[in-house]
């Protein structure tokens, strides 16, 4: 399977990649038009702040690519917010692949950023959620959140419930990190890779 890790300014993709190569598969990390076109399977990855990511994306003319991919598609941490139609962070435009807004925890009762392992609420009848029970820790590091809408699979609670997991037609994201949340981020990366 050619699975290709997107790689830009704002990637976690070292750790993306170890975590990939841990379940037996080995992918491509690039920034390449044609070969991310041409992959079975994107993972879109992310850590750092929205405008810069979305400059580097249209300098690269990904940002017209990634919204017209067919192939399943996985959005990590910030990867999962620049698929939706804007952030709050830079107040910036996004790729528009989720028609939601991205928006500030604050103020709410608990410390932002939202950092550390969280129990989440998936749709059991999501196939990215195969064998993963309800209330599972994952790991977040994030100051940013999607509220909770039609295309939610997974909820999470911080200070207030907010969607930790999308998913609308081959678009699939999470807000959490599965690369760092141990056997169960394992289980959600094998379940994508099995889609």
């Amino acid at each position: 399977m050619n699975t290709v890790i997107i790689k830009y300014n704002a990637g976690n993709t070292q750790s993306v990649y170890n975590a990939l190569q841990r379940l037996g598969v080995t992918p491509t990390v690039s920034d390449d038009f044609d070969t991310i076109a041409k992959a079975d399977k994107v993972i879109f990855p992310g850590v750092g702040h929205a405008y810069s990511a979305m400059a580097y994306l249209k300098e690269k003319k990904l940002d017209q690519l990634i919204p017209q991919l067919s192939q399943d598609v996985l959005g990590i941490c910030l990867g999962m917010q620049l698929m939706c139609s804007h952030s709050a962070e830079g107040d910036v435009d996004c790729l528009g692949i989720f028609p939601e807004r991205v928006v500030h925890f604050g103020p709410i009762d608990e410390k932002v950023p939202h950092m550390g392992w969280t129990p989440i609420r998936p749709d059991a009848q999501s196939a990215l959620f195969k064998d993963v029970p309800s209330q599972s820790y994952t790991y977040h590091v994030h100051s940013y959140y999607v509220p909770e809408s039609e295309y939610c699979i997974a909820r999470a609670q911080h200070g207030l419930s907010f969607c930790t997991a999308m998913h609308r037609q081959n678009f699939y994201a999470v807000q959490f990190h599965p690369e760092k949340s141990a056997d169960i981020g394992s289980t959600i990366l094998n379940n994508f890779l099995a889609l």
